[in-house]
């Protein structure tokens, strides 16, 4: 599969790369503070990443003064297994390179599907912020090295948080935590009743 930098012009559609904000001490805190595991671990918000001074700087540039959270992505992974959105963008931070597999929501056909070919890859190199627009349909990063990825995850606030009411039908029943919207893959693994909705391949790096 093309791997593409999110540097090249093709990612302006899903994103933009953030060069105006120095992350440094946030990455200092990732790469000596969180875990790595075999499989896959994400955490919404570490109070210890919230206290750093970028975390002002992400509030009121990035967010526009929106309360947000940091939290983080790390561990092992090949596979697409699903992608999700949200009404917001997602800032990804990359501790050390990984690889995003990118798809497009307005892709997304009025039955709820989505087809993997239209999937493209991106690399992220260590030390890289990219902003991923509302637009675009993300999942878990994947490692190109052999000791994994971390990568840091800010969203508004309870993002990703467990919902408090039922959601059905259409794009409702898609709902599976705040302001995240999933489209599994048959063969993802995922957790018994996920909603479906992503057809063809489940790609793998």
């Amino acid at each position: 599969m093309k791997i593409l930098n999110v540097t090249d012009g093709a990612f302006r559609k899903y994103g933009r790369v953030i060069s105006d904000i120095d992350f440094s001490g946030l990455l200092e805190k990732m790469e000596k503070t969180t875990p790595v595991p075999e499989d896959v671990v994400y955490v919404p918000s570490v109070p210890e990443l919230e206290a750093l001074p970028v975390f002002r700087e992400l509030t009121e540039k990035t967010y526009g003064e929106l309360p947000v959270q940091i939290g983080y992505c790390n561990g092992h992974n090949l596979k697409l297994n699903a992608l999700e959105y949200h009404r917001s963008s997602e800032i990804d931070i990359a501790v050390n390179d990984l690889v995003l597999m990118l798809g497009w929501q307005p892709d997304i056909t009025d039955d709820f599907t989505y087809d993997t070919s239209k999937v493209e890859l991106f690399l992220v190199p260590a030390g890289t912020a990219v902003e991923l627009y509302a637009t675009t349909l993300h999942y878990a990063p994947c490692h190109v090295q052999e000791k994994g990825f971390r990568c840091v995850v800010v969203l508004p606030k309870d993002t990703n948080l467990d919902l408090d009411a039922a959601h059905a039908n259409g794009e409702d029943g898609h709902l599976t935590a705040k302001n995240k919207w999933l489209l599994g893959h048959p063969e993802g693994g995922l957790p018994a009743g996920s909603p479906m909705g992503l057809v063809g391949e489940n790609l793998s790096l």
